[in-house]
């Protein structure tokens, strides 16, 4: 059995940079998808995550996964990040501007950027598509809509990442589930749109 985050998230509070990096690997999909379906731009999903990391580190001292799992923490900071990203982009400039870029030029072909950039136009355009269903919901649903129907996660992880109770989520659901029967909009299967998009951020 491999270490838990709550294993690796000591390693992290004593500085060790190996075992955070394995927490990105382990939360950094997962966190990817969320960003993308709250934004709806690749480019502002990539600064979210990159901004919840840099907040992970920082806070590593005071944090403790709750459940072995440090992701209903992730999504919470991802969640605040977005709702001012603004202001969040103009303080986390220097750090985003030291972060590793690949060249695409290097061992790439222009066909092979071209389509890599197409697979990510056409998963933003499926996400915007699935943002565009919750538009009649208010704040609360929506986020109980984009964590649980179009990210899977469970009530108990959603109300942790929101900050409510567990039954909170539970009747928001309800009344968005009512909502959208009533719009006779239909929420897509995530597994599919999941896989979509990391996909495209292996293109």
């Amino acid at each position: 059995m491999g270490e838990t985050d709550e294993d690796l998230w000591r390693e992290c509070i004593t500085g060790n940079a190996d075992a955070f990096g394995v927490l990105f690997d382990r939360h950094g999909d997962a966190l990817f998808r969320y960003c993308l379906s709250r934004c709806g731009s690749w480019h502002d999903a990539e600064e979210l995550v990159s901004i919840t990391f840099l907040e992970a580190w920082r806070q590593r001292n005071r944090l403790r996964p709750e459940r072995d799992t440090i992701l209903p923490w992730l999504l919470g900071v991802a969640t605040n990040a977005n709702r001012n990203r603004a202001r969040a982009a103009r303080r986390h400039t220097a750090f985003l501007a030291r972060l590793p870029h690949s060249d695409p030029r290097y061992g790439e072909h222009e066909t092979d950027h071209a389509d890599s950039v197409a697979s990510r136009l056409d998963a933003e355009r499926a996400v915007r598509d699935l943002l565009e269903t919750t538009a009649g919901l208010n704040d609360g649903e929506r986020d109980v809509v984009i964590l649980c129907l179009m990210n899977g996660l469970g009530q108990e992880e959603a109300a942790k990442t929101l900050g409510v109770r567990t039954g909170t989520v539970k009747s928001r659901l309800y009344r968005a589930r009512a909502k959208l029967a009533a719009t006779t909009r239909v929420l897509e299967p995530v597994e599919q749109l999941g896989t979509k998009i990391v996909e495209a951020r292996l293109s």
